[in-house]
């Protein structure tokens, strides 16, 4: 997720993983501004991994520690992430 909404400012990116087979909630595991940002993004896109800006969940989950599960007041916010994600990765599978 990336944070780019205001013209002129630092950009920002999280990065969240989650395996519901191991994990109760998905985990803050990258997360950074400017050229770690930037970073993140990069990666991403290397490894087919959905983007979604959204400005206000990227900075309440900024404000997590690397390896911390998402606190559950953001659970509905980071489903609709992860609804995205499933569908483009779907699209992405039927598109092959």
């Amino acid at each position: 997720m990336i944070d780019s909404s205001k013209p002129g400012a630092r950009q920002m990116a999280v990065a969240l993983r989650y395996k519901d087979d191991i994990e109760s909630a998905p985990q803050v595991i990258a997360k950074g501004t400017g050229l770690v940002a930037q970073r993140i993004l990069d990666l991403a896109k290397e490894h087919g991994v959905p983007v979604r800006e959204d400005p206000d969940l990227v900075q309440s989950l900024a404000q997590l520690d690397l390896g911390d599960l998402i606190p559950a007041e953001l659970y509905p916010a980071v489903a609709e992430v992860l609804a995205y994600v499933y569908r483009m990765n779907n699209r992405h599978v039927k598109g092959m």
